[in-house]
């Protein structure tokens, strides 16, 4: 399937029916069709086949004049495969799969007379000789929880985003800002008259791209939008690994919430879970009977956080399927990146379990080879597939190599979540303004390591859930101090080497832990300090895309350094960000605690004239006000090391940044 133009996955097939000598009287309403070739199957098996949606699953076909569904379905060790659903009275004895002749386990067949709309599921005699249904794991489309069934659906939308997918290889770069606004479609916004229901794709669109834009955000990540069973789940213990939630409508539905994103140059990550799935009877946990996707010893093939269940990295053909999930939405949806959710609980046995428990490798160690191949396997059929893509991994092990290239031995991710810088800058930010001299080095430490992986700094949903409480009221202090705090935080996220994520709401400094079941509190805008802080973001944003120092190194050394980071007695940090070109060089000076620091001297890369071109004390964004208003020329006076500096104020709990002006 091509990246642009009609998504679809309807096709008309000339051939001959063919009849199986060995159907019975009650199977004969399944005609023997195959869409798989000998090559799609040795692919197949040997854990290669990478477009496996477009042969699984059901697809509407025409055969002979004759309009139906073909099913295919991967159930080696099922004694009986049958498609049931309103079309045969949930019959499981009237349309029976043939099993494939060869080693490939898939059982298939073509269904007379079965339209768009219908639902299904396949009725499985296992090998342990119990029946079950079970949905089918490359469903395009699911029923509204809590209905379980199946599908059939012949997905058929006119992309528009041809624009965007031709420059989005220069505009998703690593040398560019990527600004990512992380939202949940649930709880994002609600309709204030139906607080209950969630918005629509379409509803969602029409709200959340003007937003965006507004923002100065480059990029929107989506949490799980595949089908799930369990709203609380957040969309993290995925059944329809192939399917659009339908809580927000259709597939076609969420394209267009895409293409008017892509439309208005805006990339769409999706946050994608190959690390495990729950046990709902009717998903992929034991599904012919057997231990199929996840593992038998459930020292490897059991969450013990999550209850959920871990996939058999080591099995080919669930490396197809995983990699053929990943490429699908990248094919069909035109996503622009996959976040990768939890990789350390995949790289590692014994990840959250006592030693004693956990399972080891052939050589007797903690790493899970299999699931290292499949990373490596995995970002090398998207970058080798896909121009202008990035895999972004949630990994908060020390793990070598993350965002390394497959062929330096590395993962082969273009990005890793900092997940040790979001925490010790949390932790410096809970002390008290006053103890903060003695942490000084919190801050500075990450700086050490900051080069060492393509770091992402997150801000994420995870930090706003479980007893955590908000962004603003993580700081300390009273109103004022909370909502300068925040700014700060946030001036120091921006200015710091690293690509960003904000968790929706954060912009606004949402005042309760985020709670999927209801909007956020939109209604804080009516207040100036929220209203402030929206316009901090707004403005950190817009400073972050114009000036390249901010974001041309963002992973190297060329583009940062410090000019005073040793200066703990006043808990104020100075340092350059720098481009290719030395003019747009910047300055950024923190001041970490509630004194106005007035005439505080500052050394600087060259001689020349300074102008502050950003401040977090603006009045506008619920600040003091204290500003350097005019134009700053440097003196041939040593300060930090430096021939040249400047005497300057800097604000309480704020953030300046100084750029060369005239």
């Amino acid at each position: 399937m091509s990246t642009s133009g009609k998504s679809s996955s309807s096709k008309k097939v000339a051939g001959k029916k063919k009849e199986n000598p060995v159907l019975t009287e009650r199977s004969k309403s399944v005609w023997v069709y195959s869409l798989f070739t000998d090559f799609d199957i040795s692919l197949f098996i040997s854990g290669k086949h990478f477009r496996l949606y477009e042969k699984m699953g059901a697809h509407l076909l025409n055969i002979d004049q004759t309009d139906g569904a073909y099913f295919a379905v991967w159930a080696p060790n099922a004694q009986e495969v049958s498609v049931v659903g309103n079309f045969n009275k949930w019959d499981q004895t009237a349309h029976h799969l043939n099993k494939r002749w060869d080693a490939s386990g898939i059982w298939e067949g073509f269904i007379p007379a079965l339209k768009k709309g219908e639902v299904y599921k396949y009725a499985i005699k296992g090998f342990d000789g119990v029946d079950i249904q079970k949905g089918d794991p490359f469903a395009t489309r699911w029923e509204h929880p809590p209905r379980t069934a199946s599908v059939i659906w012949d997905t058929d939308y006119k992309w528009r985003d041809k624009p965007w997918l031709k420059k989005r290889p220069k505009l998703n770069a690593l040398n560019q800002p990527m600004s990512v606004y992380e939202l949940h479609l649930g709880s994002w916004q609600r309709d204030p008259a139906e607080p209950k229901r969630v918005l629509t794709y379409k509803e969602i669109a029409n709200s959340l791209v003007p937003y965006i834009l507004d923002m100065g955000f480059t990029h929107v990540e989506l949490m799980p939008i595949m089908e799930y069973p369990y709203f609380p789940s957040w969309g993290y213990q995925i059944t329809g690994y192939f399917a659009a939630s339908s809580r927000h409508g259709t597939p076609e539905e969420l394209m267009y919430l895409i293409d008017e994103l892509h439309k208005n140059n805006i990339a769409v990550i999706l946050d994608w879970v190959p690390s495990h799935f729950p046990g709902d009877a009717h998903g992929l946990y034991h599904f012919d009977g057997t231990h199929l996707y996840e593992h038998a010893d459930m020292r490897k093939g059991f969450h013990p956080d999550w209850k959920s269940y871990i996939f058999n990295y080591d099995r080919n053909e669930v490396r197809s399927f995983l990699i053929s999930n990943a490429l699908y939405w990248l094919d069909q949806f035109h996503a622009d990146g996959l976040r990768v959710d939890a990789v350390a609980s995949m790289l590692y046995f014994n990840f959250s379990r006592k030693e004693e428990d956990a399972a080891t490798n052939e050589f007797g160690g903690s790493e899970n080879l299999g699931a290292i191949q499949f990373l490596k396997d995995l970002n090398e059929a998207v970058y080798g597939n896909y121009e202008g893509v990035q895999t972004i991994a949630e990994e908060s092990s020390t793990y070598p190599g993350v965002t390394h290239p497959v062929h330096a031995g590395g993962l082969g991710f273009g990005m890793k979540w900092m997940m040790g810088w979001m925490n010790d800058t949390l932790k410096y930010f809970k002390n008290d303004p006053i103890n903060r001299k003695f942490h000084h080095h919190q801050l500075t430490f990450s700086i050490t390591y900051a080069f060492s992986e393509n770091f992402m700094l997150p801000f994420s949903h995870d930090e706003v859930v479980h007893g955590k409480s908000s962004m603003i009221y993580k700081m300390p202090g009273d109103e004022w101090q909370k909502f300068a705090n925040l700014r700060l935080l946030y001036a120091y996220m921006f200015t710091q080497p690293g690509t960003k994520l904000l968790f929706m709401g954060n912009e606004f400094a949402q005042t309760h832990e985020w709670d999927f079941k209801s909007s956020l509190d939109w209604h804080l805008l009516q207040h100036a300090p929220h209203l402030g802080m929206q316009k901090t973001v707004r403005a950190i944003n817009n400073l972050y895309r114009s000036e390249p120092a901010l974001y041309e190194h963002s992973f190297s050394y060329e583009g940062f350094e410090w000019i005073n980071a040793d200066d703990a007695a006043h808990s104020v940090y100075i340092y350059l960000r720098k481009s290719t070109k030395a003019k747009d060089t910047l300055v950024v000076i923190l001041n970490m605690t509630p004194v106005y620091r007035e005439n505080y001297r500052v050394g600087l890369p060259f001689k020349g004239k300074w102008k502050e071109i950003f401040n977090t004390d603006a009045r506008e964004f619920f600040g003091s006000g204290k500003h350097n208003e005019k134009l700053l020329i440097s003196e041939q006076v040593d300060c930090h090391g430096r021939e040249h500096s400047i005497s300057l104020n800097i604000p309480p709990l704020g953030a300046i940044v100084l750029k060369q002006g005239k």
